[in-house]
């Protein structure tokens, strides 16, 4: 199958890109080999700084298989960058609207037509107080288990030092100057829900086997422990709202979604 071709919009971001990132950063790359040289493919990506989508392309640049990116619909109407967006092929993203769909066939036909189409199953940047990924949500496995492509987990530290999530004060640290690291894995084994109904259930066990791949994955790279739970926003979110408030935010791998 074939690969896409890095082309001149791809190439003029890495032109504009690159020298910053080379000059103001240091990187520590890991795990290329396990970038398909050929055929459709998926990663699956941790997401904590604004930063970590050109940390990440950068990486996967230089294997010679460039990603799609599903990206917010409302990034392709700014000026230049919409034309960048559209130039090197990302994927629009209509959240809650008729047009919700159109990105999931978009990359179901970019696999199937053997190229790799980049996930942040988060969906956001974490909310995790440590910054380890969330929950996931169920578009990865949907995609991954219809076009039975490999799962390339990666995890990302680094950016998040330079550009933190959610900063109150909006501070770009960039100084002492900061290590982008990326490492991307094994394919993740799905093989067991090949053949199955997508119900929610499937989809949902499948999503969290993606996301503890990434977990594990970013242990390696923070020299951590793997937590026992991912962080659960939603149910964080209720209970500080809810009687009482609450503590608890994390939830079990095999819990319900």
């Amino acid at each position: 199958m074939s690969r896409r071709k890095i082309g001149f919009w791809y190439r003029l971001a890495a032109v504009i890109a690159k020298p910053p990132l080379l000059l103001l950063f240091k990187r520590e790359w890991r795990g290329a080999e396990h970038v398909p040289a050929d055929g459709g493919f998926i990663t699956a990506i941790n997401h904590n700084s604004a930063l970590d989508p050109i940390s990440y392309a950068h990486f996967q640049y230089n294997t010679g298989r460039v990603p799609r990116f599903l990206a917010k619909a409302s990034l392709f109407r700014v000026p230049f960058v919409g034309s960048v967006l559209r130039g090197t092929g990302q994927i629009p993203v209509y959240r809650e609207s008729a047009d919700a769909a159109s990105a999931f066939r978009a990359a179901v036909d970019a696999v199937n037509r053997g190229e790799c189409v980049a996930f942040y199953p988060e969906g956001t940047l974490t909310r995790d107080p440590e910054q380890w990924p969330m929950h996931g949500k169920t578009g990865v496995a949907r995609v991954a288990l219809l076009t039975k492509a490999p799962v390339i987990p990666v995890a990302q530290w680094g950016a998040n030092e330079a550009v933190p999530p959610y900063a109150r004060t909006k501070r770009v640290r960039l100084f002492p100057r900061k290590t982008l690291r990326v490492t991307a894995g094994p394919p993740v084994d799905l093989s067991a829900y090949y053949g199955q109904e997508l119900n929610p259930q499937v989809l949902r066990e499948a999503t969290e086997t993606v996301m503890l791949a990434i977990t594990e994955l970013l242990a390696e790279v923070r020299g951590e422990p793997v937590p026992g739970e991912l962080y659960d926003h939603g149910r964080a979110r209720a209970q500080r709202h809810g009687p009482g408030g609450g503590s608890p935010h994390r939830r079990g791998q095999g819990d319900g979604a």
